[in-house]
């Protein structure tokens, strides 16, 4: 894009792209400090603390920003539905990084716009088209190929990804319409305590069954500060998602996420020696390729659908 071609940014669109740019950075931190969490550590526990953190820090901060308000029946039904969706597939990614690379789970993870795309129309009607399917079913070909040796060494554990995959988009379905009339960080904060309120009492209901995902035990050293990292990156990452979607539009930032892929790799190989070989790497551009593809025919279609200015 040229400046004699086209007009500049504005602002809050760059503002946009800085803070998605910022949270691709971040959130591979936020699963590389789950993944180096000691396993005497149980899953559970550390989503406790990873959505824990977030209620104390998003609610007073919506409640000093005057944005917090008192959900009703309905509304708050929704929250904690979102929440379970989102400590299902947080609880599903952080257990498939006890065993496989960052990098790995994260290029499966990234089916998800696939699975969203598809969702949206069965679920929503949203024209999706016979070329996004297409884009779609080679999209989850590519993510095959990432599986399969994964498959091969570690078995259903390869497939925790999808699992992900899958919570996260239909919480992504009920963001769309929520996020419509609630600030991004009193929904942040709200599905946080909605993840919250499931959590816990199922950690003191398995405390001492000798549950290998739910039975706690009283983290110590360097398990107390891998818990604070995942605790406040995901905090600081998700603020940075929540006001790129607020600034930018949707298609202009969605493609950037893939970034994400690059710094999970970069962090893998620093702290874990993990590095994706070609087989995984086909798969990755497989992958990147057909969700650029579909977020191109998105934006492209949201243009063709803007009313014309009057004359």
């Amino acid at each position: 894009m040229s400046i004699n071609t086209a007009q500049a940014l504005p602002d809050r669109t760059v503002a946009g792209i800085l803070c998605m740019i910022a949270f691709t950075a971040l959130a591979p931190v936020m699963d590389s400090f789950a993944k180096a969490t000691p396993e005497v550590i149980v899953v559970g526990l550390i989503l406790a603390v990873r959505f824990g953190f977030q209620v104390l820090t998003l609610i007073p901060l919506a409640v000093v920003l005057r944005m917090a308000h008192r959900p009703n029946l309905r509304e708050s039904g929704l929250h904690l539905l979102r929440g379970f969706l989102l400590l299902l597939a947080t609880g599903l990614f952080f257990s498939a990084l006890r065993y496989m690379p960052i990098a790995n789970a994260i290029s499966i993870f990234f089916v998800e716009p696939f699975i969203l795309t598809l969702l949206g129309g069965f679920l929503l009607g949203e024209d999706v088209g016979r070329r996004r399917i297409i884009a779609c079913l080679i999209g989850f070909g590519g993510a095959l190929l990432v599986i399969q040796p994964s498959f091969a060494d570690l078995g259903p554990v390869a497939l925790m990804p999808l699992g992900t995959a899958l919570c996260f988009a239909g919480y992504m379905i009920m963001t769309r319409s929520m996020a419509r009339h609630i600030h991004p960080i009193t929904l942040q904060g709200y599905t946080a305590a909605g993840a919250t309120v499931i959590v816990v009492p199922l950690l003191v209901l398995f405390d001492g069954t000798g549950n290998i995902a739910l039975d706690p035990v009283m983290p110590q050293g360097f398990a107390i500060w891998t818990l604070l990292g995942v605790g406040v990156t995901a905090t600081i990452s998700h603020l940075f998602i929540s006001f790129a979607l607020r600034m930018a539009p949707a298609a202009t930032i969605a493609p950037l996420q893939y970034l994400e892929i690059v710094a999970a790799t970069g962090l893998g190989y620093w702290i874990f020696g993990d590095f994706p070989n070609a087989l995984t790497w086909t798969g990755i551009a497989i992958i990147v390729g057909s969700g650029l593809y579909v977020f191109a025919r998105e934006r492209a279609n949201s243009i063709r659908r803007r009313p014309l200015p009057p004359a």
